[in-house]
């Protein structure tokens, strides 16, 4: 029988396995070195909040793995010899595999700061991440204050969660409004005084020089680049994630910054795959960045390799971009692209609107040339994905997903709705470029 073993038991891993047993009955092997289960990491923050039991983030109950005959093992992989097709484990031991399937996410990005080692530094991106959370900031008393470096989807999770607990935040953001590499100007300003609002000191233009420790290899401050002491007992390093691949580093499978794949998500050793944060497209895919640390991805990588490895060779296709995240109250989601100022293409225009709230804004992007419609962002505003997907696809003018908003509307019917001001700002306002 064809063994199929798969490093790592994330959204990638699990869902490459889950398929390939729905297609076959290929003996399948998950490992992983940080949890015995797959969990939902989007969910972390909500276990440390305590709107969620560990358990309750567990998507499969523990018998679900035997039934399915996914054989499980708790092990970290130290070596992998692709000559023999060995896997050899830190804590000793191998395993032999016909095919591989790398899925081994991402791990904390650091740019070698000065106390990095500290005790209370840390990321937000593992298991033992909460963990380390958990203990160096149990409550108000013994964290009293925090410092994350960087902002984000990570960054603005962490503020949320020691919020929770009183925990006085300072947020050192380099750009001059949250997250502007990624959102247009009004958007990123917006988020600012949103997360400002939540009682969170957030730095703007501000960026990291060093950790400082006390006698006993704890964090007790950290310095700004501009000579700022600023006293703490945490520090949170959200500067974004690396695939986590430095134990392929003596082997012969071929890397960049992640696990160099084709379309069909082949590495340059036959039997050899990656999916997931750790793998990096040999051609990024349209405006698509390399390298996508995106849930959503990696589900659709997953199963996109597992037609392959059941026989049915199939290309990864992602479709049009999109993805959805929360910043305390304000949710977001975007379709297609919008880009940001330092990103904008020389044919992108921008159509921008805002609630008098503060707390709802639209930003419609479109080919100033051919008025084609190109994405949309949206805070605060549920819109429905299949029909921005579908308007996408068409190549829809902007004017008329102007005029049919209503359309991809998603709130409950109690909702306040918008898009009358929408479009009426839209009539009165001339598109940026």
């Amino acid at each position: 029988m064809e063994h199929i073993v798969i490093i790592g038991n994330g959204i990638a891993g699990i869902t490459a396995a889950r398929h390939i047993r729905k297609l076959s009955d290929k003996k399948v092997t998950i490992i992983s070195a940080e949890t015995d289960h797959f969990f939902s990491r989007t969910a972390l923050m909500y276990v440390y909040m305590g709107h969620m039991r560990w358990r309750d983030i567990e998507p499969y109950e523990s018998w679900f793995w035997k039934k399915n005959r996914l054989e499980l093992k708790k092990a970290y992989v130290e070596t992998v010899d692709t000559n023999n097709k060995t896997l050899h484990f830190k804590e000793g031991g191998s395993i032999t595999y016909d095919k591989l399937i790398i899925a081994t996410g991402s791990t904390t990005n650091t740019f070698g700061w000065e106390g990095l080692e500290l005790n209370g530094v840390q990321g937000l991106v593992s298991k033992q991440d909460l963990e380390n959370l958990e203990k160096n900031a149990p409550n108000n008393k013994e964290c009293p204050r925090a410092v994350i470096v960087g902002g984000g989807l990570i960054g603005v999770e962490m503020a949320e969660m020691l919020r929770t607990r009183k925990i006085e935040v300072t947020m050192l953001v380099r750009e001059s409004a949250f997250w502007a590499g990624t959102l247009p100007k009004p958007e990123a300003e917006m988020i600012s005084s949103h997360v400002i609002s939540h009682g969170v000191d957030l730095r703007h233009n501000a960026e990291l020089d060093k950790i400082l420790g006390d006698d006993k290899g704890n964090v007790r401050a950290i310095v700004t680049k501009d000579g700022e002491e600023i006293p703490c007992c945490v520090v949170g390093i959200t500067t974004g994630v690396k695939p986590q691949i430095s134990f392929l580093k003596n082997s012969k499978i071929e890397t960049d910054k992640g696990i160099l794949v084709n379309r069909k998500l082949e590495t340059n050793i036959e039997n050899v795959y990656a999916i997931g944060d750790c793998a990096q497209q040999r051609e990024p895919i349209g405006n698509r960045p390399p390298i996508e640390a995106v849930w959503y991805t990696g589900r659709m990588m997953g199963e996109a390799l597992a037609q392959t490895i059941c026989g049915k060779p199939f290309e990864y296709n992602p479709g049009n971009w999109f993805n959805s995240a929360k910043f305390f109250d304000i949710e977001y989601q975007t379709y297609g692209w919008v880009f940001s100022e330092s990103k904008l293409k020389d044919y992108e225009a921008q159509f921008h609107w805002k609630c008098a709230s503060d707390l709802r804004c639209v930003t419609i992007s479109c080919n100033k040339n051919s008025n084609e419609f190109l994405g949309i962002n949206t805070f605060g505003i549920r819109m429905k994905h299949e029909v921005f997907d579908k308007w996408l696809n068409e190549k829809r003018s902007v004017d008329y997903v102007i005029e049919n908003l209503k359309q991809a509307n998603f709130d409950p019917e109690f909702f306040k709705n918008y898009e009358k001001e929408i479009q009426t700002a839209y009539a009165n306002q001339t598109i940026s470029v």
